[in-house]
This record gives C-alpha cells, structure tokens and sequence, in this order.
C-alpha cells in the first residue's frame, strides 16, 4: 500500500492578469481552485498513473472539507487528522511575473499530534510511505526522524521530500528516496551558493553515503539529476512555456515512483519524472498528462 502524508495541505487558488496595480481594483482573467498540498499533489498524479493511495495529514474547516471531497472525488482514499481553524489557503498570480502568496496554515495541539504518531505506527510492513512539505504550527521539526524510525522498524518504505534540515537526522533510518531541489541541497550542506553540477552529484553522494538509499533532485529548467550507490544519472529538461512551478516537484516523483512501482529501469524512471514535473510547470495546475509522450521525446538520459 501506498501513504501519502502532507501536515500541512491547502486549497490552491490560481490567478491570471495582465498586470497588478496597486490601489486600485485588479480584475483576473482567470482562476482556478485545486486541492493542493505536497503529498496531495503526490496522492491525486499516482492516481493519474494508475496507482492507489491513501492521503494522511490534518484538515481543518471548511477549505479542509473541500480537500478531502475532491480527493474522494477522484477517488483517492483519505484518513486525515480533523483539527480546529481552517487549513490554508494559497495564491499564485501570474502576470508577466508569477507570485507566491502562502500562509501559515492551522496550529497543531499534542493531542493531534500524537494521533498522528499512532496512525503511522499502524501502516503495514512492505508499505510505501511518502511524507511532503512543511511542517504547521506546533509540530516539530524532530517529526521526519521520529517518522523515519517508525517507519524503519516497521519495514515501510520512507521517502522525504521536504525543505527542512531535518533530513539529515532521518538519514540514520535509511530512508528509501530523498527528493531534494537544487536551493534544498544548498541549504542541506549549509551552502548559500547555487550548487554547480559537479556541486550537486557531490552532495548527492553524500546523503547516499550517510544512509540513503535514492536521491531525486528536481533542476527546474535543468531537468534532474537521480543518484543510488550503484549510479548517477542525469536528465535534461523538455522546452515549454512555464505557467506555474509550484508542483512540478511533486509530479516529479509521483511519476517517477509510478514508473519504479512498474520495474521500469532508473533511465526510463527519470525520463517519466522529468517529463510529468515539466508537464506541470507548463500547466495551471497538476498536468493531465496529455503531452507527456511528446515531452519525453525531448528528454535524454546520460550516466555521469
């Protein structure tokens, strides 16, 4: 079985104007409303390649309600955590420019939180668990580890993909995949500069050396890079307009584990994964998969 987990979800709304003026009234051209939330974005493009879910986390008020109905809408099995206060609510413009409106979302009491802890102890051995995104207010960041180490003695596969420094305390746990950025790398290794390729691999082989088993790092319009003991790989990224980037990491490795999940080999995995997370970022929202075998024409996979 497969868990998704976000501890923090929220409604994505999207906007389109051809420009922001301040003082004065903006009327949008366009909009769109979808559940979002890194595990949730993760939860509903598994579905899209054919594999079930069930999406963890906590909900709060009506836009969690919202949430979770258009996950059962879609299918997708959920068991959150009902907390007081109204679960975020997130804007995206785009203009000639894209901005990034996020909150802070709910604050999490011990009570819940400790819901939380028993409900992973109780996932089945052999599972898959993925665990995304930032942490609310009042969970701490020792979370992902004391996770890791549920997870790794149960026998449940643990994938993280989060911006915190706390993925270093989980790589004891030997967690199945790590799906950093480039700026998340940086920031794991205490680097205030961009990281170069050579940079990148390095750093990658790092955390393979403390205890991870995969590596995934999203490039943006870099395409990707994949590290295991055994390879590094590397990935370029398709040609597109880019609408909106807020996803394409999320559809990265959904798609990406999606192809593993298959037994595809590591090329044609981050072929996929690259591919779905550019299909995004070309898209207002999650891609609906439409352009993907054209997409993967222009993606070549070299061992570096």
């Amino acid at each position: 079985m497969i868990y998704t987990c976000t501890l923090n979800p929220a409604i994505d709304l999207y906007i389109a104007l051809k420009e922001m003026r301040a003082d004065t009234v903006n009327r949008t051209e366009d909009e769109d409303y979808q559940p979002n939330g890194k595990g949730v974005n993760v939860s509903i493009m598994l579905k899209k390649y054919g594999f079930t879910s069930t999406a963890l986390g906590f909900i709060a008020g009506f836009s969690g309600s919202y949430i979770e109905q258009s996950l059962k809408d879609l299918s997708i099995q959920t068991d959150f955590i009902p907390v007081d206060g109204i679960t975020r609510i997130n804007v995206f413009i785009n203009t000639t420019e894209e901005y990034k409106l996020v909150n802070q979302g709910p604050a999490i009491e011990a009570k819940a939180l400790d819901a939380f802890r028993e409900k992973i102890s109780t996932i089945p051995k052999g599972s898959i668990f993925i665990m995304s995104g930032s942490l609310p207010k009042g969970v701490p960041a020792s979370i992902f580890s004391e996770i890791a180490a549920i997870c790794h003695q149960n026998n449940v596969k643990f994938i993280l993909d989060t911006s915190s420094k706390a993925v270093l305390e989980t790589l004891q746990y030997k967690p199945y995949l790590l799906k950093p950025n480039e700026e998340e790398m940086a920031a794991f290794f205490g680097k205030t500069h961009r990281l170069s390729e050579t940079e990148l691999v390095e750093s990658g082989r790092k955390l393979i050396e403390m205890g991870a088993e995969q590596v995934l790092i999203s490039r943006g319009g870099e395409g990707a890079l994949f590290l295991t003991n055994e390879a590094v790989l590397k990935g370029n990224a398709p040609i597109g307009t880019v609408v909106n980037t807020a996803c394409s990491g999320d559809a990265m490795l959904a798609a990406f584990l999606s192809k593993q999940l298959e037994g595809q080999p590591h090329e044609e995995c981050l072929r996929y994964g690259i591919a779905t997370g550019a299909s995004t970022a070309f898209s207002k929202g999650l891609s609906d998969l439409h352009d993907i075998d054209s997409l993967i024409e222009q993606i070549h996979i070299q061992n570096i």
